[in-house]
């Protein structure tokens, strides 16, 4: 698995980690689940992503997510 598909399988992974926290554990946790869609706004828009660069140091090869 590439960097590019691993950072957005990660994402996917935390989004529906913290919607069950909300659900089923404390409503508090929309906070983490808004934290998670902030991150995902400002990595589109400057590039940087703090998952890309673990996953990077981890090893992953980078990759095109998106190849037709």
């Amino acid at each position: 698995m590439n960097l590019d598909r691993s950072v957005l399988l990660f994402a996917g992974v935390m989004i529906l980690l913290s919607v069950a926290l909300t659900l089923w554990v404390s409503p508090l946790f929309y906070w983490f689940t808004l934290f998670i869609g902030a991150n995902l706004i400002q990595s589109s828009i400057t590039g940087f992503c703090p998952a890309a660069t673990i996953f990077a140091k981890l090893g992953f090869k980078t990759g095109c997510a998106f190849k037709s």
